[in-house]
Parts: structure tokens; sequence; C-alpha cells
């Protein structure tokens, strides 16, 4: 049994003249990674891999923080700075066999593709900060195919409006 959980970078800002991959998180955006990563209940995660977007890595950063997880064990590949999900869904094939219970930070409009495309619960849109943990039932990430829909969390459902 394999699990992979995608999490898409917390809502950004740009308002600065930076690169994409410069671009901050904005104050909501930090906010919304908090108070996800504190609705995880004790996660077993084997490996982290972020991309390598700014935005992206301090999502990550809030998360470790939060599960109590080294910054050492996260690891950063600029494959995962994709928007279709191409180089995300080779990465995920290519992963040590090893591994049971994967951790992505990543990007619009890969992650809510790869959601879609492997999990069983059609999600219109991750939104920023948003979580989705998917489970597969192989033994080889490179036999990765339909799969199941375990947990969405979204920062709007934990929001007290």
């Amino acid at each position: 049994m394999k699990k992979l959980t995608l999490i898409r970078h917390g809502k950004s800002s740009w308002n600065y003249d930076v690169s994409d991959r410069d671009r901050p998180l904005l104050e909501r955006g930090i906010n919304d990674a908090y108070l996800v990563a504190s609705a995880l209940k004790e996660p077993v995660i084997d490996a982290v891999f972020s991309s390598p977007a700014n935005r992206a890595l301090h999502t990550c950063n809030i998360f470790l923080r939060v599960l109590n997880i080294p910054s050492n064990e996260l690891r950063i590949y600029d494959e995962l700075y994709d928007f279709s999900g191409e180089h995300v869904i080779k990465f995920i094939k290519s992963l040590d066999n090893k591994l049971q219970n994967v951790v992505i930070f990543g990007h619009n409009h890969a992650l809510t593709h790869i959601v879609n495309m492997y999990g069983d619960k059609v999600i219109d849109n991750v939104p920023t900060s948003g979580l989705v943990e998917l489970s597969f039932n192989i033994l080889d990430w490179n036999a990765i195919a339909k799969g199941s829909t375990q947990n969405v969390i979204f920062p709007k459902q934990l929001k007290n409006d």
C-alpha cells in the first residue's frame, strides 16, 4: 500500500517585482498553511519533497514545523516546479519503492490534474494550502493507477466565517 499526499502551496503575492519562483506567501497563505497542517492527525511520513519555488518551500517548512519533522528530511526537486502534472507524475513513478508514505508540495494545475487522474473523487480545484491524500494498492510506484481519495483538507473547511 502506498500513500501520496499532495499539498498546494499557500496563497502567494504578485505585489513584488520578482520571478515566479521567488514569489512569497501572503499572510493569508501562511495562516492557511498553519491551519491545514494543524488539522493533520499524526501522519506517518517517509519522505517530503517540494518544488524549489519560494511559496512551495515556505508552505512546506510550515508543515514540517507543525508536524515536528526535521527540515533535513526535505528534498527539493526542480521537476516539481510543474504546472501541467507531466513532470510530477514522472517523479512519482520514479520514487524509491521503499517509500510508503510520501508528501509532495507543488503547484496547480498539476495537483488538481493528478488528484482527479488518480483519486476516486472529482475535485474541481485544489485551493492554495489544500491537501489531498491518495492511497494505492500497489507495491511499485511505477505501477500507480486509479487509487482512493482518503483525505481532503481545504482551509475553507477549517475556518469559522
